[in-house]
């Protein structure tokens, strides 16, 4: 079975790309072999794992220079049957566009808010421009730190419709497990009982995804 090669991207930071990828893997690990390749130069999944020493439970997480991290994908999808890649936040670099030559999914992490989500509008033309060479090339919007109390704004839904890529129905709720996961160098999963919310969410990307 091929592997699923997945990107997680946004041109702007701060929008909880690291900590989606990071907890996705995690959730792949346990369907199967999954690594995680770093393309971020500020290196955050990779210090991720550092801090969880030994004990963490998260997949192999491999750093990868710009200029190499095609070759990388393919590469890891010989081995894993998972493979996913947390970006470098920026719209023109030459290792985003060689990800998505090479993936079949790009998860884009946004936070629920318009200016967020037009500040993110670049993205949409990348995926196009990508799609000439990848023709297979999926991408979702997966909306970041939801408050579950309150239903999107009427500016937020105009904002989503503007966007030419489809947003996932389901995303990452506000919670303080995605911190503390961060913190202790660990998925959401090793959280136990206060991660099960946090680890529901998870899941539910996963399996819409992996049914999408």
């Amino acid at each position: 079975m091929a592997a699923l090669r997945i990107a997680v991207a946004n041109q702007k930071g701060g929008t909880g790309k690291t900590t989606l990828t990071v907890n996705l893997a995690a959730g792949f690990h346990r369907r199967g072999a999954t690594v995680v390749l770093d393309a971020d130069p500020q290196g955050s999944a990779a210090h991720w794992a550092r801090i969880g020493g030994a004990g963490h439970d998260l997949p192999p997480i491999r750093s990868v220079d710009a200029d190499t991290v095609g070759a990388g994908v393919a590469s890891a999808a010989r081995s894993s049957r998972y493979v996913l890649v947390d970006c470098a936040p920026h719209l023109h670099s030459a290792s985003l566009q060689q990800v998505m030559g090479a993936v079949d999914l790009v998860l884009i992490p946004v936070l629920p808010s318009p200016l967020d989500l037009w500040a993110s509008l670049g993205m949409t033309q990348a995926v196009q421009d990508a799609r000439r060479g990848n023709s297979r090339l999926r991408a979702y919007m997966v909306l970041n730190q939801l408050d579950r109390r309150n239903a999107l704004s009427g500016a937020m839904l105009q904002a989503l419709a503007e966007f030419e890529v489809p947003a996932l129905a389901n995303g990452m709720a506000r919670r303080a497990a995605f911190r503390s996961a961060a913190l202790e160098g660990n998925s959401v999963y090793a959280l136990g009982r206060r991660g099960a919310p946090a680890v529901a969410d998870v899941e539910a990307i996963i399996k819409e995804v992996l049914n999408s």
